[in-house]
């Protein structure tokens, strides 16, 4: 039996995924996530004695594992407010952070909200009905928030007995889609979520498939640590003056550093103001450090004394981000109030917050075809547009492409605090080849 020191000393030595998952109820989306959290043994005693009560009561010989998720269900069919849901569990190979996000047309702004900050998406598609617009909003949507890693989870194949071509067909119309959108990964899996074929354990049915089953590939994808290829960046959350006898002259600028490496004797720039200085000392947890690096929470101590407030950005000299008060970007509009041209609003970037106007609205997403409709004039909930915002005051904003944390923005009422849209600077989706682009679609995705 493992002891809890054994257990922790393992996570500590894991990675972690976050991954997200998408798709309709009908799609036996609930099921997955059950049968993924059971089979991997990370359901409680309690839980799963819950629901194997609950499957009695309705006539059922064996566990409905869809009870395990069927909260969300049930505030679907109530037409309530939903929410992403966040569930946590771990393999002896990798931890793992799941974000439950609901699929329909009306929750795209939940999705959104879960895939944010996923580094992997599993869009579930039911064998019998194929890639239906559902399947491509989810596509879409997961091309626009970058996710760099897909699995197509084409569910149901005890349905259509396991056949090869049912899968294959599937899978071949999703991954021209998929790349045609710029998606850099897509791994096609044939499951059967209620029997439990190729979740955790590979299926005896389907021999004519050699890939990995659905846990599998979340254990094993690559999740990228490469922290020097990233752009070094560092929002200045704090400005630490003690001024007290034993440091009256300590000035530190505390925060965490959302992309990158930072060091000892680095040059950097302080932004928005262009000022240049040195990095002469790191503070972590208390101690002088020479190195420090996403995401942890530092202080850094400057050579020179040069104005740096919170809302500045301290990137390196030779790697800063263009400073700009005109941000062209997509939008995912999250409130119920619509977002209008014209409208003021307040622009949240990291740390800084500055006022804004939206200054046009060139075009809407249609998420069912993903065609463009041009000068919509306002973007109504759940809405994915493309926006021009001028601000007051000049943003440090990095491509979404570059960088997700630093390109990432809200857009908030200033009247009441209300989140009204989240958005993501630069180019929606990413460039691909004309080869690239499926000749029989009218991929002219991005807009």
């Amino acid at each position: 039996m493992t002891t809890p020191t054994q257990l922790a000393e393992q996570l500590s030595t894991t990675t972690l995924l976050r991954f997200a998952t998408a798709g309709s109820v009908d799609d036996g989306k609930s099921t997955l996530v059950g049968r993924l959290l059971h089979d991997s043994k990370s359901v409680l005693t309690d839980q799963l004695e819950a629901v194997e009560d609950a499957s009695r009561k309705r006539g059922q010989e064996a566990p409905d594992l869809a009870l395990l998720t069927d909260g969300l269900r049930a505030e679907r069919e109530q037409g309530i407010t939903i929410d992403v849901a966040y569930r946590y569990f771990a393999t002896p190979r990798r931890r793992f952070i799941l974000a439950d996000t609901p699929g329909h047309v009306q929750y795209t702004r939940n999705m959104v909200t879960g895939a944010s900050t996923a580094e992997l998406a599993v869009v579930l598609v039911d064998a019998r009905n194929g890639v239906v617009e559902q399947t491509r909003r989810h596509a879409a949507v997961a091309a626009l928030l970058r996710v760099p890693h897909v699995v197509l989870a084409v569910n149901k194949m005890d349905l259509v007995d396991y056949a090869e071509p049912v899968f294959a067909a599937i899978a071949e119309e999703f991954t021209a889609y998929a790349a045609s959108l710029g998606v850099p990964e897509i791994t096609a899996i044939p499951i059967s979520a209620l029997a439990g074929d190729n979740v955790v354990e590979p299926s005896a049915n389907m021999d004519w498939y050699g890939g990995p089953t659905v846990l599998e590939h979340l254990e094993t994808v690559p999740v990228s640590h490469d922290l020097t290829a990233c752009h070094a960046r560092f929002p200045v959350q704090y400005v630490i003056r003690p001024q007290t006898a034993e440091l009256p002259d300590y000035r530190g600028y505390a925060g965490q550093i959302a992309a990158g490496v930072f060091r000892v004797g680095e040059p950097v720039t302080v932004l928005p103001s262009g000022r240049t200085s040195t990095i002469a000392g790191i503070d972590l947890l208390g101690d002088s450090v020479d190195i420090a690096w996403a995401p942890q929470s530092v202080t850094l101590r400057l050579s020179d004394d040069i104005d740096v407030s919170r809302g500045d950005l301290i990137a390196p000299a030779n790697d800063s981000p263009a400073v700009t008060q005109d941000v062209e970007a997509t939008v995912c509009h999250v409130a119920d109030q619509p977002l209008t041209v014209g409208q003021r609003v307040l622009l949240k970037h990291t740390t800084r917050t500055v006022k804004a106007i939206v200054k046009d609205i060139p075009s809407r997403l249609t998420l069912d075809d993903l065609s463009q409709h041009p000068a919509p004039g306002r973007l109504v909930a759940n809405d994915i547009g493309r926006v021009v915002v001028r601000t007051a005051e000049p943003l440090a904003l990095d491509a979404y492409a570059d960088s997700r944390r630093t390109g990432s923005f809200l857009l908030i009422d200033p009247a009441d605090g209300t989140t009204l849209s989240a958005g993501m600077a630069g180019a929606s989706f990413a460039a691909v080849t004309q080869a690239e682009i499926p000749s029989d679609d009218d991929a002219e995705w991005d807009f």
